[in-house]
């Protein structure tokens, strides 16, 4: 259960609906009817394990919310589905019927998303709302909650490493770390790690692109110079100018050191490409342009 009020509403609410029903509960302290309604809502959600949320939010407190839903008694609740408010009840209903209306609008168990994966989805939905802290939060309770959850764990490490938590990124990788050479995404993750270790070990500072373009400039076949910007450029998320430099090696020198130049550029493709953006049933989510730019500069390369 969150208390929402008009800051929070568009994460907590309107994006997380996008995921899974959310029943808002508009109430108030003075509000016997409320206090009864309460602890049947709480122990539904905990009961329903995920398939639904619950957020609370004082009339009282936050006036323009309960305007812009029109709420006129309390209590009074909405539900929320892909943004929109599709049905709602008046007064403290007894739990069986509570339980009804929900099942009208909540999937069954079997079709529901784990719990740990409404953790993540809801994240997303924070981190496209710009609440970094929230979503850091939530993906951390998603990897608790389910440490097998490799697609939350990828979310997690790869924002606190946006963060420059390296650390605590680190820690967080090293249970999955065995399974980065079969597994793409966790592989991409390893190799962003390794990047800033590198950079660490040799100690570059800001001032190393300057040493790289003058041995460059005097051997523009320096692969392991340009490989080393390329990782510096990784270490700083400057990823379109480690790519550009990786496509360097790569037109002159395709399977150069086992392919590492080529292997580097699609871990950088894994860890720029965005979430897709929700779309209806039977559609194609619309390609990133970046990473579709780079994509097809890839492939003129390796297939020329």
């Amino acid at each position: 259960m969150i208390d929402v009020t008009l800051e929070n509403f568009e994460t907590e609410v309107v994006n997380a609906s996008l995921s899974v029903p959310v029943l808002v509960d508009f109430w108030a302290p003075w509000c016997g009817p409320c206090r009864a309604l309460g602890p049947i809502l709480e122990k539904l959600e905990t009961e329903y394990a995920g398939r639904f949320k619950l957020v609370k939010i004082n009339s009282d407190e936050e006036q323009e919310l309960a305007g812009m839903f029109g709420i006129r008694s309390i209590p009074t609740c909405v539900l929320l589905k892909d943004g929109q408010p599709v049905d709602g009840f008046m007064g403290a209903l007894p739990e069986g019927q509570v339980r009804a209306f929900l099942d009208k609008h909540v999937p069954p168990a079997d079709e529901a998303p784990a719990p740990a994966e409404v953790q993540e989805a809801s994240a997303q939905d924070a981190l496209a709302a710009g609440d970094v802290a929230a979503a850091l939060e939530k993906l951390q309770h998603a990897v608790t909650t389910d440490p097998a959850n490799d697609e939350a764990r990828f979310d997690y490490v790869k924002l606190l490493l946006q963060l420059g938590r390296v650390a605590e990124a680190q820690a967080a990788f090293a249970p999955v770390q065995a399974k980065a050479a079969v597994d793409r995404r966790l592989g991409a993750l390893k190799a962003w790690l390794d990047a800033i270790e590198f950079v660490a070990a040799q100690g570059l500072g800001p001032d190393a692109d300057a040493q790289f373009a003058a041995k460059i400039a005097a051997n523009k076949r320096d692969f392991e110079t340009r490989f080393a910007r390329a990782r510096w450029l990784m270490a700083q998320q400057r990823w379109t100018e480690a790519m550009d430099e990786l496509l360097e090696i790569l037109m002159r020198d395709k399977h150069w050191n086992d392919d590492a130049a080529r292997k580097t550029y699609v871990a950088i493709l894994e860890l720029i490409e965005p979430p897709k953006p929700k779309v209806a049933e039977g559609q194609i989510p619309p390609e990133d342009p970046v990473v579709a730019s780079y994509r097809r500069r890839l492939s003129s390369v390796v297939l020329s």
